[in-house]
């Protein structure tokens, strides 16, 4: 086998490693784009009017029934109703603010008066990186890029011989 060839083959193994690295790691990560920002304060508002709608069973329109976040996130519930209000912790007097800090992965499930359900679900990830997203690009393309040198290694084609008749 000439040596250019088998250059050939291992960039060739390379990029196409790459290549299936970067779509089973960056596809993904158009589903968790919430997850891929710098920790920030999330304001949460409760507008006035709410107890009255939870009361009805009805869900208030502005306010999702759970939320997603990253560690180091900041929720600030901020309450302009007449009646005051708890989430799990919180206890938010009318018309003032509480906050809760998220400093820890975790799946919370927490009792919420805001709520028709009186459950309110916080989600709080590690926080996706550049950092994160290049280690998980690399983790899936290092093994696709050897393992695709060696099936081409394997798999190539074997030339005939001249058989005189």
């Amino acid at each position: 086998m000439p040596r250019t060839f088998l250059i050939k083959k291992i960039l060739f193994s390379i990029l196409l490693g790459l290549l299936v690295g970067v779509m089973v790691s960056e596809i993904p990560f158009l589903f968790l784009r919430e997850t891929a920002r710098p920790p920030r304060e999330v304001v949460l508002t409760i507008p006035a009017g709410t107890s009255a709608q939870v009361a009805r069973g009805e869900q208030p329109p502005s306010i999702p029934e759970n939320m997603t976040f990253v560690v180091g996130d900041t929720l600030v519930v901020t309450n302009e109703d007449s009646v005051d209000h708890k989430l799990g912790p919180l206890w938010i007097p009318a018309n003032s603010s509480a906050q809760l800090s998220l400093d820890q992965e975790e799946n919370l499930a927490y009792e919420c008066s805001f709520q028709p359900g009186n459950y309110f679900g916080l989600d709080v990830r590690q926080p996706l990186t550049p950092r994160t997203r290049l280690y998980g690009i690399f983790y899936v393309a290092v093994p696709m890029m050897i393992l695709i040198a060696l099936y081409s290694f394997v798999l190539t084609p074997k030339k005939k011989e001249n058989v005189p008749a």
